[in-house]
């Protein structure tokens, strides 16, 4: 690889890594994600899935008996919903929304577009399937009974606020959320050691939580939950809720960051003239 000069050598392990060699980075393992083989890249998606749906449920349970309208609170539910992230990011797994960063290395003619689509639609499923699958056993566990019922009724006002939001709204807070998301991952890779990638996941996480901002992975949980907990909710308005923030996730972490960064570090000056 041309550029394999920008890794070496090693910063001390004080330093992170530059702007320039995350960019390296984020295209070598794009690479890497969009040629593993099926099974493996379905198993870390499910994984995936469960993991956000565990920080989906640590965040409900962080603003339980709160005013889910105050700013101390909301930054509290976005420090638990930060779990999710740095189970996916430490421990290994495939997330859609973090995937988006493929891009990158699309954009360089290193990935096929076909490869970069098997790759999403593979890891959206098995996304789906892990936080579905978390939020029935969340269900049958009978978490939601907790607190005197409270973190079930807090579940279903977390979800009724979701589907009703409009197509555009839910797109706009689609993009503004994988942003933030995608940067996460993006300065985890600057950080050398288990403690910096998790500092580097709080603060943007935190912020897109606090903020309102839609993951469509999250609400694979948040909105399923609610409905086994008894919200009026119908799979008509699960399914208009989780189209334009999916969208809005895809353009927020594929041209909002990877294409960005793309365009400021990797773009060569022979693809100008």
């Amino acid at each position: 690889m041309p550029d394999d000069h920008i890794l070496s050598p090693t910063p001390p392990i004080a330093d992170a890594y530059s702007p320039e060699q995350i960019a390296l980075k984020v295209e070598a393992i794009g690479i890497r994600k969009a040629a593993a083989p099926v099974v493996p890249t379905v198993t870390l998606g499910v994984l995936a899935g469960a993991f956000i749906a565990f920080g989906a449920v640590f965040y409900t349970a962080a603003i339980t008996g709160a005013d889910a309208a105050s700013g101390p609170v909301r930054i509290l539910g976005g420090i638990a919903f930060s779990l999710g992230l740095i189970l996916v990011v430490v421990a290994g797994a495939e997330l859609f929304t973090g995937n988006n960063l493929i891009v990158l290395g699309w954009a360089d003619g290193r990935i096929t577009t076909r490869r970069v689509l098997r790759n999403w639609m593979l890891v959206y499923v098995a996304n789906f399937i892990g936080a579905i699958a978390t939020a029935f056993l969340v269900h049958w566990s009978g978490v939601c009974s907790n607190s005197g019922g409270g973190l079930g009724k807090t579940a279903i006002a977390i979800a009724l606020a979701k589907t009703e939001l409009g197509f555009s709204q839910a797109f706009f807070r689609g993009i503004l959320c994988n942003t933030l998301v995608c940067l996460a991952v993006w300065l985890c890779l600057a950080a050398h050691d288990v403690t910096g990638k998790m500092l580097a996941i709080v603060f943007p996480i935190t912020a897109f939580v606090a903020l309102g901002f839609e993951h469509s992975v999250a609400n694979m949980y948040l909105i399923p939950i609610a409905m086994l907990t008894g919200a009026d909710i119908t799979p008509s308005a699960f399914v208009a809720n989780l189209v334009p923030v999916t969208l809005g996730n895809i353009v927020g972490g594929s041209v909002f960051v990877a294409i960005v960064y793309w365009l400021a570090y990797r773009l060569r000056p022979d693809r100008l003239s």
